[in-house]
């Protein structure tokens, strides 16, 4: 399988590499860095995240990272990398993310 990023899901990496590199640069390079090699291990694994019943009939599911949530969907022999954020985060949930 093959990982794709989408656009909404790399933005969210440059938002918080930005809002983190404002106190701790060094922190906030390694945090982006961790979460931009956390879908790798879906390669090998791709169901090991908890599926999200709410987009069905699509398999989206997400992955824990620390304090950050990362939603994927699989599709066509593919994984596609929708989201990324801090747990603390207010998130809308939607079948869009």
């Amino acid at each position: 399988m093959k990982i794709h990023w989408s656009s909404a899901a790399a933005s969210d990496l440059v938002r918080l590499h930005a809002f983190l590199a404002a106190e701790a640069p060094d922190a906030a390079a390694r945090i982006v860095q961790q979460l931009a090699r956390a879908p790798d291990r879906l390669v090998q694994f791709p169901r090991i995240g908890e599926k999200l019943d709410m987009f069905e009939p699509r398999e989206v599911r997400r992955i824990v990272i620390g304090p950050y949530e990362m939603r994927y969907e699989i599709a066509d022999a593919a994984i596609y990398i929708l989201r990324v954020w801090h747990g603390r985060e207010n998130r809308p949930f939607s079948p869009d993310d």
